[in-house]
């Protein structure tokens, strides 16, 4: 009861705290510009997430984003009231820089949190803290204790405040492991400054855990710090990497199975008859087939918890045998997909068996075409035998992603075909795919549950599907299970409400923002002003993308400006919507991305945050795409966007976005007429209906030729991207979805 009396309080009287000056004493003239550039901090931050209100909304719940507002203006002129009254700071020089200080706290959260680099629902916390080491710096006193108890984040912030502290060395340290903690990929390239501390080498052990070729790289810097840190560890682990440094660059061939080499199962010399010493004698096929037959040897250890050494992680045995799996076998066929031979098309995966292409395709999943996928499917089910069981192959290598499987069998039309295969065990094997989901270390297991129900269209088996949904909601229920409990009745509200005679309402069933419908307003920042980003690359297909971009924006309705790294395209006619696109410099020497990045800044310091952001650029720009998003993007378009880990990013750096996502690489004769109904529909004053909007398009590509019909067909509108519908209402109210 207290909380919620607090909440309203605070709701109601924000407001004040935005516009009143909050101070309670005299403050004289020759500080006033102190107090005053602290006001401007926080004036800015409450401009950071698109409106100056009075509330700083950095979450959908509203209490987080009351107390957060709390801190950066209530907490803080309370600060600056203390400072001035604080018999301590005896001199004019002694305020002033307690107040800049204070000026600092203000300024650093914004630009973390505007960068990402901060959860802006520690706010509290972090002016919390920082009071307290405020008081214990009067005092002479170390801040040790208080940095202890802190995140990494916010102790990041209060420390560089506070350089003068007496504890700043072991502050140092203290935080050092705190990031060791979250990030074990970056500890060996931070640990030079502590080589000599008595946790170091505990680090290395870490380190090689986390990622064991990047030890190996170190490991190769004989004389660095690392290095010499690294080959001093007498673990029989480091010693083997240590050893295989020793190989130069073909080492990294070796790492998938250094579970194996370490244990004795395997040999160098065995594997060096794949590998070779060059790529002129490199057997890829046969070294695919190795990675594939050691997957198949690990996953049942993985499953009873025995975790092999090097079978996660960068250059682990996955992570390489997806790399593999791409680069010699889904790339070549996706690049020969305009011919029509598929003795010439499919050559390169002649040599492979069932479970080849099997984890060729589940690893595949954001890369490889629709039509790659669907020859692959029907080549393993005809290696499979003249009457094929889809049991047997899924036993053969121990339901490992079978998830993932039937989730992309279910997406490309191929489910049933599998199903048939195995008349007498398909429901029981259903039954598997929805159950315990709950158990999973994440939530991509039920992502690709959500998706695949986005997908089937045979009405029994979506029946059979809700059946199975219930009762392991039922079950949860009954074993007091509170995470599938949750799990299963999102489900069960998501797939009822993709049936519009259901009349389930999303926003009001699970609090997530509309589903169906954006309004205008939900859009435009105070002036009424829509804000669109466009993030361009600079190759070839970015350079030809973008120039077939500036046809969409007629003279007589559009001003075009022109800058010196991205152009400014605003409506003449109609609603004002304003278009910031970064031009397509050279990819080479990352100009395009230092545009990007200055378009980014200028967007900031003009206060305009981008509500529409579009990705024109191939799948392995994206995440350069997803980590510059701002968190206030309502639309997000991004081509060859499917999968979990993408959306999961996505919806972390921007949770109440509409994803309109493809299954392959976006096209560009897709791409332009989808944006150019977008934008013409907010220019003429209307609001987006996705529904009615993507029936529009599909009429116009059902009069397109068949290979462009049939790429527009793999985009998925907002309302039917079931799996980010789950992510956005799993992580309502500010929870984490892992």
């Amino acid at each position: 009861m207290k909380r919620i009396l607090y909440f309203f309080l605070i709701v109601f009287f924000i407001p004040l705290f935005s516009l009143a000056n909050g101070d309670t004493t005299t403050i004289p003239l020759n500080r006033q510009v102190f107090h005053d550039k602290i006001k401007a901090e926080q004036r800015r931050a409450d401009k950071a997430d698109g409106k100056q209100d009075g509330v700083i909304k950095v979450s959908t719940n509203p209490e987080i984003n009351a107390e957060v507002t709390d801190a950066i203006f209530r907490k803080i002129n309370v600060l600056r009231n203390d400072i001035e009254i604080d018999t301590q700071l005896a001199t004019n020089n002694d305020k002033i820089r307690y107040l800049r200080y204070v000026e600092y706290l203000v300024r650093d959260f914004t630009n973390s949190w505007r960068s990402h680099k901060f959860a802006p629902a520690l706010a509290p916390l972090l002016v919390d803290n920082f009071t307290e080491i405020m008081f214990a710096n009067l005092k002479g006193e170390s801040m040790v204790p208080f940095i202890q108890e802190v995140p990494y984040d916010v102790g990041l912030i209060n420390l560089e405040i506070f350089s003068e502290n007496p504890g700043f060395t072991e502050c140092q340290k203290i935080l050092f492991l705190k990031f060791c903690k979250l990030h074990p990929d970056k500890i060996l390239a931070n640990i030079y400054p502590y080589v000599d501390e008595p946790f170091a080498d505990s680090l290395v052990i870490e380190a090689f855990n986390n990622n064991p070729s990047q030890l190996y790289s170190y490991a190769q810097s004989v004389n660095s710090p690392q290095g010499k840190l690294i080959r001093r560890n007498t673990d029989k682990r480091i010693t083997t990497v240590v050893q295989l440094s020793g190989l130069q660059e073909r080492a990294l061939f070796y790492f998938p199975f250094l579970d194996d080499l370490i244990k004795g199962r395997q040999t160098m010399e065995n594997i060096a008859k794949f590998v070779s010493t060059s790529d002129a004698n490199y057997d890829s096929v046969g070294y695919y087939k190795l990675l594939v037959n050691t997957e198949m040897t690990y996953y049942p250890r993985l499953v009873s918890g025995d975790t092999p050494i090097a079978v996660l992680g960068s250059d682990g045995l996955l992570d390489m045998l997806q790399r593999k799996a791409i680069q010699h076998f889904i790339n070549p066929i996706n690049e020969l997909h305009e011919n029509p031979n598929p003795a010439i098309r499919f050559k390169a995966i002649e040599p492979l068996n069932a479970q080849d292409l099997y984890y060729m395709m589940v690893l595949g999943e954001n890369e490889i075409y629709t039509s790659s996928y669907k020859y692959s499917f029907d080549r393993m089910m005809k290696l499979l035998g003249p009457e094929p069981h889809g049991d047997s192959l899924l036993l053969l290598v121990n339901f490992d992603h079978f998830k993932k499987f039937i989730k992309m069998a279910a997406g490309y039309n191929k489910l049933d075909t599998f199903l048939r295969s195995m008349p007498d065990k398909s429901e029981i094997l259903m039954q598997a795919f929805v159950s315990n989901l709950e158990k999973s270390g994440t939530l991509e297991d039920a992502v690709d549950v959500a998706d695949s129900y986005g997908s089937i269209t045979d009405t029994t088996l979506q029946k059979s599907m809700l059946t199975n949904v219930e009762a392991n909601k039922q079950r949860c229920i009954k074993n007091g299970n509170d995470r599938g409990k949750k799990i299963y009745n999102l489900l069960k509200t998501i797939f009822l409400s993709a049936d519009e005679k259901n009349g389930i309402d999303l926003s009001k069933e699970i609090g997530i923002p509309p589903v169906y419908t954006v309004n205008y307003d939900y859009l435009a920042d105070d002036s009424g002003r829509i804000i669109e980003q466009v993030f361009f690359y600079g190759d070839k297909d970015g350079k030809m993308s973008y120039n077939g971009f500036l046809t969409s924006f007629p003279r007589s309705e559009w001003q075009i400006i022109q800058k010196k790294e991205w152009i400014e395209i605003k409506s003449i006619k109609g609603k004002p919507i304003w278009i910031f696109a970064n031009l397509p410099l050279d990819n080479e020497t990352d100009k395009d991305a230092d545009a990007q990045k200055d378009l980014i800044e200028y967007l900031n310091d003009q206060g305009l945050s981008p509500t529409i952001v579009i990705h024109r650029g191939h799948s392995y720009h994206l995440p350069y795409t997803i980590k510059q998003l701002p968190d206030n993007a309502k639309i997000i378009m991004l081509g060859s966007c499917g999968g979990y880990q993408n959306l999961k990013k996505i919806l972390q750096e921007a949770p109440e976005a509409n994803i309109i996502s493809t299954k392959q690489t976006g096209a560009m004769d897709v791409n332009k007429p989808i944006i150019d109904v977008l934008d013409n529909t907010l220019r003429n004053g209307n609001n987006i209906d996705w529904r009615q909007m993507w029936s529009g398009l599909e009429l116009y590509f059902n009069k397109a030729p068949r290979e462009l019909r049939e790429t527009f067909e793999d985009y998925i509108p907002p309302q039917k991207n079931l799996g980010a519908l789950f992510i956005k209402a799993y992580s309502r109210g500010g929870e984490d979805f892992e």
